[in-house]
Order: structure tokens, then sequence, then C-alpha cells
């Protein structure tokens, strides 16, 4: 058993010339550096090599580091791959099935995208406070000012660089209010500020099939990252089977090697039942949003946490930081 540090990426974009320039993603560029730092101060190590690590409780190279990319993006395919490709480096992609399948846009994104396209973030909170009152008696709604008073703070979801405000609507559409309610009223401001068909947005947000496909066969990794994207630990025992179903058919389908599959609970969520299925059904490794340092220990395969791309440096030539030392 030893230590492995795990980086978390999401966006990854040239941002200034993007047509959301207030979207939280890593500059293409700063990306570069970022692989550049790593490759001077780590050894980039592929995802079986870590499974056999586990496996087989044989060592990996000290300052291992493992690349993660979550929701299949095409900034993904597009400007993640040829420089992975470059260096022969291994990343691994994990995919929420139905937003590629069905070209739906994941909740978690359609705010990513409207917050981004409001500079003025009072505005939505104005927004919200209409659409509270409007569904205040049909969905028995307490009052706007409650809600406010309860999710207008900071919390370890979400990291300090958030506003109260925007802590406020991410709370209130990702957690807050029922499901059926959340997805009228982001779909109500997704048309209202986005104003593009969700079909054609989501096949220009994520990778397609095909692209999956080749990544794999150039040695890249793809891993589960649900069917929905549901929040894991809100589903009964029938749900929860029902979305590992669904996205392992998927894996299957794109041609995955299913002795090595592996999972990335979406939102970070899971639980005892969450694990216990993904047990039962052989799962190799599952990683949370969690930060810190892995371990290849048996024990923990299945909550591995990580560091955001944030909490390195992204310049090849800055110093090692305390991840480092931890690492």
């Amino acid at each position: 058993m030893n230590n492995l540090t795990i980086v978390m990426y999401h966006y990854v974009r040239d941002l200034k010339n993007s047509r959301y320039l207030d979207i939280k993603g890593l500059d293409i560029n700063l990306f570069k550096e970022q692989i550049e730092y790593l490759r001077k101060h780590y050894h980039i190590i592929t995802m079986e090599e870590v499974i056999h690590s586990i496996d087989n409780q044989v060592k990996i190279p000290d300052k291992s580091v493992l690349l993660t990319f979550d929701d299949a993006y095409s900034d993904h395919y597009n400007n993640v791959f040829p420089i992975l490709d470059k260096y022969k480096l291994q990343g691994s992609f994990f995919v929420p099935s139905k937003a590629v399948t069905e070209h739906t846009i994941l909740d978690v994104n359609k705010i990513h995208f409207i917050l981004a396209s409001v500079e003025d973030k009072l505005n939505l909170v104005n927004d919200l406070k209409e659409l509270v009152k409007f569904y205040q008696r049909e969905y028995q709604l307490e009052d706007f000012d409650y809600y406010y008073k309860k999710l207008a703070q900071p919390s370890r979801t979400y990291r300090s660089m958030d506003t109260n405000d925007v802590i406020f609507i991410k709370q209130l559409l990702q957690v807050e209010l029922v499901e059926e309610l959340r997805i009228n009223i982001i779909d109500t401001l997704f048309e209202k500020y986005i104003g593009v068909s969700e079909s054609a947005f989501s096949r220009e947000l994520y990778m397609d099939e095909d692209q999956l496909q080749h990544l794999l066969r150039s040695g890249q990794h793809i891993g589960n990252h649900g069917y929905n994207h549901f929040w894991w630990n809100n589903l009964n025992e029938e749900e929860m089977s029902q979305e590992l179903d669904l996205s392992i058919s998927f894996l299957k389908k794109l041609g995955v090697d299913m002795n090595n599959w592996t999972a990335c609970y979406p939102y970070g969520s899971y639980d005892d039942q969450a694990i216990k299925m993904l047990k039962e059904k052989d799962c190799k490794l599952a990683l949370t949003c969690e930060i810190g340092i892995a371990t290849t220990n048996k024990d923990t395969r299945l909550i591995m946490p990580r560091l955001d791309t944030n909490d390195l440096p992204k310049n090849q030539n800055d110093k090692t930081n305390d991840w480092y030392s931890k690492g």
C-alpha cells in the first residue's frame, strides 16, 4: 500500500475565446503548464496500474499521480486528449451515459451555463424569488427568505470562490427542492438565459460515442459516472440498481474492459448502499470528490479521494506545494 495523488478536472477550454467567459473551468494553456509540472515532479500512471497495485498489493512508483476527467465534455476530446496523446499519458474519463445517448444536459451543467450567462447574480436570485412564490402553494414551499437564510452560506460542498448568492443558487437547484420542481425551474432559467435547444447544446457540450471509442482505442480509460447523474445517496435500492445497470450496459457497448471497470460518484455522492452494490458488480475502483491523497488499499478502493486541479500549481516552473509532501 502506498500513496496516490488523483487529480480531478472538469471544463478545460480556451476560456478567453469562449462564449461563456465566466464558466468555472481551467484554461487550456494552464492545463498544458500543469501537465508539464506533473511530468516534472510526479509519475503519471494509468488506471490499470492502480487497479493492479490494489489487487496484488504491489507498490506503484513514489509520487504517482492519476489524471481523471468528469462528465465526458467535448473539451476533453478536443483539448485534453491531444496533449495526453502527445506524451503517451493516460487520462480516465467518466461518462454520464444519458447525456451522450439521449442528448440531454446534466442539471448541474445547465446551472453552470446559466450562472455563466448572467453577470449580476442578483438577477438570478430575484428570478428564484418569483419562481418560489409561483410554485409555493403547489409544492407546499416555505417563504423565499427561509431558503435564502438556510442556503446562502459557505459549506464544505462549495469552494470559497463562490459568493453567497452563487452558493444559494446551486444549493437550491441541486439539493433543496424536490426533483420535479428543480427540473422545472432549471429548464425555465435555461430557456430564458441560454435560449438554445437542449439537444443541440448537448451535442456541442459532450463527447459522442465515436469519440469515446477513439479514446478507448488510444489507451485512455473510460469509466462510469452514472446514467442520469443522480445523487446516488438519494436513490432507493431499485433506483440504484437500475442506474448501475444502464450505465454498465453503456460501458459494455463502448467496448470497455469490464474486468477493470471503475466509477466516479455523481456529485461525489455515495452511501453504504452504493458501495455495497458496486462491490456486488465487481467495480474495481470508485472516486469521490473528497479532498485528500488516496492510498492503494483494498479497504478504500471504492472511496478514493481526489485533489482538484486548483489544488496543484499551474505553472511548470512552480515549486511543489504541501500536497506534494503528503503524496
